[in-house]
């Protein structure tokens, strides 16, 4: 059966400094929370052999159906920190509170928690901060809660030395467990096996994908493979089905592994940009989010791949309308249909767009001549899709279906992309074309 796919564009966010990371909060209280980090390069100022300096910013933001007129997305905070290189939630709540990880240019790894500000909105605070080592930067992080675990809550984080480092969380502070050189040169990612904590990958400049068992020690990997042909800088665990692992590389391709065999991957798809992040959907057990630095981001439907066919992964969505390297992406556990926490109810128009007169603008052109639009009224205020088009009925937007079976999905994600300084809220809506063709009748 045919499968009709469409995104479109919610809200574009400059965030003036250029934007590699970006996560939505999994903790079910907050999932309308949105992270993200940046990167600055600064030369530095006299002398031409004065350092650069590295500064960030990290932003914290609000998704919020307040009214259909309104842009969804509300910034609640911002704040001037060292350059960030990696920023991941905690899946679950710590001491009651959601917990934010960031990895620093500083070498720092660095906990905040969301907390209720005085004013009634919501604020990150500082919790505690733990440097992974000297004159090195924390390049990426993973927590072990990943299949939403909160009986050991550890932290694994990779950095430019080449090393791993794993820490435990309690009272909010970090302990270092272990740390060991795992990569000749820099390496780019880390993260746990979602099924076994003990179990820990790593992928560096070195091209090669190393795993380690923490019980046996650091001393020497489970395994080292090569089958990727540049740096690895992606890594992420399947939390939906155990031993699946996807890894993504400088060489533009994802590989799909089996953790029960690492000699051979189970598929291989070339994307045509290099890989710096995965994510695999929080529901949905065979769909793959990939950020593609010089090409976009995409959607891939991993199941042929993941029965055994060996297929390469269909991209079944795209988003084009960033110009600059894509860096950062994630899934939201949004519902589309149901309003976001603590969101007031959302109002229904009073007229259609047929009735007021709505006015076509163009949101975001892409290099490729590709552009996204939106309605405005002639106040300028936003129209969303659900009022642009008037039919009939009045349907509710369809709800994040976790049934791979279920005739339709609808999701919100986040994008971020470096030079271009921007981050990018939007929608994406997958169909079968029989089920489309019967809602149109």
């Amino acid at each position: 059966m045919a499968w009709k796919s469409k995104t479109r564009n919610l809200q574009v966010f400059d965030t003036e400094l250029s934007a590699d990371t970006v996560e939505w909060c999994p903790v079910l209280s907050s999932h309308d929370i949105l992270a993200c980090g940046t990167y600055q390069l600064q030369k530095g100022a006299g002398e031409e052999s004065a350092a650069p300096s590295r500064t960030g910013r990290l932003y914290l933001f609000e998704f919020r159906r307040v009214g259909l007129m309104s842009p969804p997305l509300t910034e609640l905070q911002r704040m001037d920190t060292a350059a960030i290189l990696d920023l991941k939630w905690c899946h679950v709540p710590v001491s009651g509170q959601a917990v934010l990880g960031v990895a620093a240019a500083t070498g720092e790894l660095q906990l905040y928690t969301l907390s209720d500000s005085q004013e009634g909105g919501r604020s990150l605070q500082i919790l505690s901060s733990f440097e992974v080592g000297a004159d090195r930067l924390a390049l990426s992080l993973d927590w072990s809660t990943g299949r939403m675990d909160s009986c050991d809550v550890r932290v694994v984080c990779s950095d430019s030395a080449g090393c791993v480092s794993v820490l435990s969380m309690a009272e909010g502070a970090l302990t270092a467990l272990s740390q060991w050189k795992a990569h000749d040169f820099e390496a780019w990612i880390s993260a746990f096996s979602y099924w076994d904590t003990q179990l820990v990958y790593s992928g560096g400049d070195d091209c090669k994908l190393k795993g380690w068992d923490l019980r046996a020690g650091p001393s020497s990997p489970t395994f080292t493979s090569k089958r990727h042909s540049m740096g690895v800088c992606s890594i992420h665990s399947n939390p939906h089905r155990e031993h699946i692992l996807a890894t993504g590389s400088y060489d533009e391709q994802v590989l799909l592994w089996d953790g029960r065999n690492m000699r051979q991957p189970l598929s291989e798809s070339s994307l045509g940009g290099g890989v710096w992040r995965l994510k695999w959907h929080p529901t949905h057990q065979n769909l793959l989010l990939a950020a593609c630095m010089h090409n976009d981001f995409h959607i891939l439907n991993c199941r042929p791949a993941l029965e055994g066919s060996g297929e390469v992964c269909p991209v079944v969505a795209s988003y084009i309308l960033h110009n600059s390297l894509a860096y950062g992406a994630d899934w939201s556990r949004l519902s589309l249909e149901e309003p976001a926490p603590g969101s007031p109810p959302a109002v229904e128009p009073k007229e259609s767009l047929a009735e007021s007169g709505g006015h076509l603008r163009i949101q975001y052109e892409s290099p490729t001549a590709s552009f996204d639009t939106s309605l405005e009224d002639d106040a300028g205020r936003y129209i969303p899709d659900e009022i642009a088009t008037p039919s009939t009925t009045h349907a509710a937007v369809p709800a994040l279906e976790c049934n791979e079976d279920a005739p339709s999905l609808s999701c919100l994600l986040a994008s971020c992309s470096f030079y271009d300084h921007m981050l990018h809220v939007w929608r994406w809506e997958w169909a079968p074309e029989q089920a489309q063709q019967e809602s149109e009748q």
